[in-house]
């Protein structure tokens, strides 16, 4: 069976030290309990390592342990995930000002991965965003991907 290549998205990583909303924190670390033993790859892409290398020191370190425990695959942002980026802003689907949830959703469309996985419901996980991306993504010859929390991934 083809292994599934699951993009965790930032959020992700966050949840799983949020004390505030246990729930959450608990389905995220399943997700990660489960990643270790399924059939995927997982994957993240500088983008994740920006956006964690931004946050307080105490939280950045708690998240760089994550990486280092996971060792998920790095992607690079090269110029091709850019510009797909820059479509879905301008076609209306994700706000400029938030460029990095733009990429993200890039980043699994240009490499081929199956899924991505994020708690981010004000720009990745809504149906718009899902609809839309897929439609920019089927007329620009890139294959349709899931946009998923890591409660639908668990659930699976």
């Amino acid at each position: 069976m083809k292994k599934l290549k699951y993009y965790i998205e930032t959020s992700v990583f966050n949840f799983v030290f949020a004390d505030d909303e246990p729930s959450r924190r608990d389905l995220t670390k399943y997700l990660f309990q489960k990643v270790q033993g399924d059939n995927v790859e997982i994957y993240i892409s500088e983008v994740v390592i920006t956006e964690i290398n931004d946050a307080p020191e105490d939280i950045k370190n708690k998240l760089l342990s994550l990486i280092k425990k996971y060792k998920p695959y790095v992607i690079p942002i090269d110029e091709e995930t850019k510009l797909l980026a820059n479509k879905y802003i301008s076609e209306g689907i994700i706000p400029e000002k938030f460029i990095a949830d733009a990429l993200h959703i890039a980043v699994t469309s240009v490499n081929d991965l199956d899924v991505i996985i994020s708690w981010n419901f004000k720009h990745i996980v809504k149906l718009k965003t899902k609809i839309e991306a897929n439609g920019v993504n089927k007329l620009l010859g890139y294959k349709e991907i899931e946009i998923c929390t890591p409660e639908e991934v668990v659930e699976s």
